[in-house]
């Protein structure tokens, strides 16, 4: 894959040089703030980027607010973003700009996951091939978060398990191993968090899309 780093820890950002080149990706540009960002993905049309959420001036969301903008400028760019913690406004802000037209993979990890190495590529190979890979912490922190009107009441317990696996970015054959159920049984329980959530019809993967978004914001 052609890719594009943006993270302004010089050492993180040579560490990640190195790891991909090694593991047979190229990098096309390496860069430590939003602005550069941008540039670099207007020109080189990378595969995916890593982007930091923290960069300067302010180390506050500039990197998140550089790959939404990144993503106007190209649209369906995928980006996975890279979190010392979890921010979960961030993540539902980035997650926003997947619905419609938009498109286009997202990932949201924490810097921690990085040394996990055949995860961490994993979760890059999922989000250029257009997949929605979310951090099992923040998973974690937005399910604590949600409100008294939660309209996911209506869902089993099960099919809160699939919706969670799904907000991972996992498809229907790898929720099926992680449950120990059958594909069919997945689909049935996809179906209906469709259904019960009233989600308009549309593409498999748009639906799976605005679930998740439903899912994050409660």
């Amino acid at each position: 894959m052609r890719i594009v780093i943006a993270d302004d820890a010089v050492l993180l950002r040579e560490g990640l040089v190195r790891l991909l080149t090694e593991s047979g990706h190229q990098v096309v540009a390496a860069v430590g703030d939003g602005d550069a960002l941008v540039e670099a993905v207007v020109e080189h049309r990378p595969d995916v980027s890593i982007v930091d959420v923290r960069m300067p001036p302010s180390h506050t969301d500039e990197g998140l607010r550089a790959a939404v903008r990144a993503r106007q400028l190209v649209p369906r760019t995928p980006i996975l973003v890279l979190s010392q913690y979890v921010e979960v406004s961030y993540a539902d802000d980035l997650l926003a700009t997947t619905g419609g037209a938009g498109g286009g993979g997202i990932g949201y990890l924490l810097k921690d996951r990085v040394a996990a190495i055949d995860e961490f590529l994993d979760a890059l190979r999922r989000v250029a091939a257009g997949g929605t890979v979310l951090d099992p912490e923040v998973v974690g922190q937005l399910f604590a978060r949600r409100r008294r009107d939660d309209p996911l009441r209506e869902l089993t317990p099960r099919e809160r398990e699939v919706l969670a696996l799904m907000a991972e970015g996992r498809s229907n054959t790898a929720i099926a191993r992680t449950l120990v159920v059958s594909d069919g049984a997945v689909e049935k329980h996809v179906r209906n968090i469709f259904t019960k959530l009233t989600l308009p019809p549309d593409t498999e993967q748009h639906r799976r899309v605005l679930a998740v978004l439903t899912y994050l914001r409660n």
